[in-house]
């Protein structure tokens, strides 16, 4: 693993009940977060008509193969966490090179956190370079859990690149590559500098807040009601992914958290004079329903089950309000040994809301009294 000291510098605040904080910094998180975001802009609050038009930016085959993938596409966190020094998309783009193109595609679904039954499927379609149907209902009762809107045709579709890896793996590269120069090569220069002050707050914060406290402040309102059972957790901070949290594993599946780190005033869209956190936070609060919610959770933290019994009402459409509360960064969330999660609002940030409402309130007095 090819890490500098100070991104190797632990933390000593950590107790029999707490893992070692390791510290890790690249653009090459929110390189692949990014991407992940343009293609499903609405999930993370982002306005899709933007996202659409950075998407034309790819040539026609890298943005039909994106278009495929976007279903399946996620972060390869611990392939990310591997990359040398200074884990920008250039040594994204070099390491990728490094691997023969049959071999890309296994090196970023394979990640420690996947079910090993799974690995070992698509290792075998690997090996064996075609699927049979036995295959396929083999994946689909493994990955019951995932969350995939067309689960036949996105696993049949994960199949078929393990059938054609260097066709595949080529095409990996070609995406990323032209990525790379159509947009993120500036975008990097402008979020680089924040992902640095972000991790120096961070590791000020770590000096004296506990390692629950720590993580609650970073993640921006989860709680975890149990014990990290990893002897150490990564912590790499993420422009695009903000206010959400990436959980992972490293390749010595250690714990990795990639946390939001962008600020409160600033937005996405470059140039955008609306803070993200003032859009999404008004968006949200301007609901009846969510303004219910957030008056009962005001009284007791509740889980979502609680919640829809109250509100007379499914527990599928609760949950989607809480997600737009969370995507806010309104709300706080126990996550429970038993993956329950039980909701309570997250008073500092309402107050943190209203003053930076007001701040953009005054900014705009301040620059007609200019003009």
């Amino acid at each position: 693993m090819n890490r500098n000291a100070d991104l190797n510098q632990d933390q000593e605040h950590a107790t029999n009940n707490s893992p070692r904080l390791v510290w890790d910094l690249g653009s090459a998180y929110d390189f692949f977060i990014s991407l992940e975001v343009l293609y499903q802009p609405v999930q993370y609050g982002l306005r899709a008509s933007w996202a659409a038009g950075v998407r034309s930016r790819l040539p026609a085959a890298e943005r039909k193969f994106m278009e495929e993938i976007a279903d399946f596409f996620h972060l390869p966190a611990h392939w990310i966490y591997g990359l040398p020094q200074p884990k920008d998309a250039t040594a994204v783009l070099w390491s990728l090179r490094q691997i023969p193109p049959e071999q890309r595609l296994l090196n970023i679904l394979l990640e420690p956190k996947l079910p090993q039954d799974v690995q070992a499927l698509y290792q075998r379609v690997f090996e064996r370079n075609q699927w049979e149907e036995a295959d396929l209902e083999a994946l689909k009762a493994a990955t019951k859990e995932w969350q995939l809107p067309n689960r036949h045709k996105t696993l049949s579709k994960i199949l078929d690149w393990l059938t054609h890896p260097a066709e595949y793996g080529e095409l990996i590269y070609a995406v990323m590559q032209a990525y790379y120069q159509s947009f993120f090569a500036e975008e990097e220069k402008r979020i680089a500098p924040v992902l640095q002050t972000a991790l120096e707050r961070a590791k000020e914060l770590a000096v004296d807040l506990s390692f629950y406290d720590l993580l609650e402040v970073l993640s921006q309102g989860l709680h975890f009601d149990h014990p990290f059972e990893s002897p150490e957790l990564v912590l790499a901070p993420s422009y695009w992914i903000t206010p959400l949290v990436y959980f992972g594993y490293t390749p010595e599946k250690n714990h990795l958290l990639v946390f939001g780190a962008r600020p409160p005033d600033a937005s996405v869209i470059p140039g955008e004079q609306v803070p993200d956190a003032l859009l999404r936070g008004l968006k949200a609060l301007a609901d009846p329903t969510r303004l219910r919610i957030m008056r009962y959770l005001a009284a007791e933290p509740l889980m979502p089950a609680e919640l829809a019994r109250r509100l007379r009402l499914r527990a599928p459409t609760v949950i989607h309000h809480l997600k737009e509360l969370r995507l806010a960064g309104l709300v706080h969330i126990t996550l429970m040994p038993d993956e329950e999660k039980r909701y309570a609002p997250r008073k500092e940030a309402i107050d943190a809301l209203y003053s930076l409402f007001m701040e953009f309130l005054e900014d705009g007095v301040d620059s007609s009294k200019k003009a």
